[in-house]
């Protein structure tokens, strides 16, 4: 039986391992856990699969790469159901699986492909372990980015997605370092043929004006950010460790909308921070509204050993939960809204295999019957259910 990739938590990790899948092609009888290890739940999950793969998978070699691996390696290497660890540092590399190098990497399996141009953070928020699970921030050169997505173009993928851990430091480490607008730009530029590129998740205070000009104006740069936002409480913010302030991340979408009017915005919050009072939490809540948030992912707060935040003062875990529900409900809200007003309107959206697909706002549609995945048709939305238009 064939390698067998499982894969946890980010779009950096599913990139990976559509990577890992190509490299690993010819390898039987393998079992490979690409691990989360951002919250105590993701690390929870880890050992689920692992245990859940080990019981469909009794005689393969079952390895763990990822996150979990290099944050809780001595727990999980203890595991039985554990044949060996995998560097996550070392994942992409043929040599740590010991396969030949022409084996890796592959070409695209979806309709959009997944691009890592950066890996790894150089930032110490502090309630974070990914610089401890990822290591320091390492950027693709813009010849090797372009050269990745010509072969997912040439594969047949409509629209690349650039991914890293924290995207928008792309270029730090290089000669001349280099902004993310700057390789954009040149994507744009080498790759006529790209019909959609979007960006993952990006730190608001780290977009160069390049970039923004493009994201502001570029047609074939997709009306979708997501912000890594995490609060909205200018004190919360500062004892997380961030870099912006609430007013920040105003002032930016408050720019961008006067430019491009139908961006969509995502954002990452977390919920029940230490020290979280109810008038944070309001704040929190508030800037639901105030950023019109549509793509919320609300993560309640996690303790995680050794990291600042696990030092400070806690706020309960049932409080911490009903204000995840309450940050999820606010969310909830404006996308409702936001999906009411796409109803009657003409939507170019890229069919995936399982009969749905994404506007270029990252609205999903429900497409009808035998729409060939992988073409970008338009749909006209008439009615919205369970979050899906159709």
């Amino acid at each position: 039986m064939a390698a067998e990739v499982i894969s946890l938590g980010c779009r950096m990790n599913l990139s990976e391992s559509e990577t890992m899948r190509a490299m690993l092609a010819a390898e039987d009888d393998l079992v490979v856990i690409n691990s989360c290890a951002v919250t105590a739940e993701a690390v929870r999950q880890t050992r689920q699969a692992i245990r859940r793969a080990r019981r469909a998978r009794p005689d393969a070699r079952l390895l763990v790469t990822g996150c979990a691996a290099e944050v809780e390696r001595s727990a999980i290497a203890a595991m039985p159901e554990v044949d060996g660890l995998i560097a996550n540092t070392a994942k992409l590399d043929p040599r740590a699986w010991n396969v030949p190098a022409m084996r890796a990497p592959g070409t695209a399996t979806h309709t959009r492909a997944f691009v890592t141009v950066q890996n790894g953070c150089d930032h110490a928020c502090t309630f974070c372990v990914i610089p401890q699970g990822r290591g320091a921030s390492r950027s693709l050169p813009i010849a090797a980015v372009i050269e990745e997505i010509a072969r997912h173009l040439s594969a047949g993928a409509k629209e690349v997605v650039l991914s890293g851990v924290d995207l928008t430091s792309w270029g730090a480490d290089l000669p001349g370092a280099p902004r993310l607008g700057q390789l954009v730009a040149a994507i744009l530029s080498a790759c006529p043929d790209l019909r959609r590129l979007r960006l993952s998740s990006v730190d608001g205070i780290e977009i160069d004006p390049l970039l923004f000009e493009l994201i502001a104006s570029e047609s074939r740069i997709m009306p979708h950010l997501h912000l890594s936002l995490q609060h909205g409480d200018d004190l919360i913010l500062k004892r997380m460790k961030r870099r912006h302030l609430r007013r920040d991340a105003v002032d930016l979408v408050s720019a961008l909308k006067a430019r491009r009017p139908g961006i969509a915005i995502g954002a990452d919050l977390i919920a029940g921070f230490p020290t979280e009072d109810e008038a944070a939490h309001a704040a929190n809540l508030s800037i639901v509204a105030e950023l019109a948030i549509v793509h919320g992912h609300v993560f309640p707060y996690s303790r995680r050993p050794g990291t600042p935040a696990d030092r400070m003062p806690q706020n309960d875990p049932a409080v911490i939960k009903a204000r995840a529900a309450e940050l999820r409900a606010a969310v909830a809200a404006q996308r409702a809204t936001w999906l009411a007003a796409q109803l009657g309107q003409p939507l170019d959206v890229l069919a995936e295999r399982d009969g749905t697909g994404h506007a270029p706002n990252f609205a999903r549609v429900a497409l009808p019957p035998l729409t060939t995945a992988g073409t970008i048709v338009t749909h006209i939305p008439t009615t919205v259910a369970e979050g899906l238009l159709a």
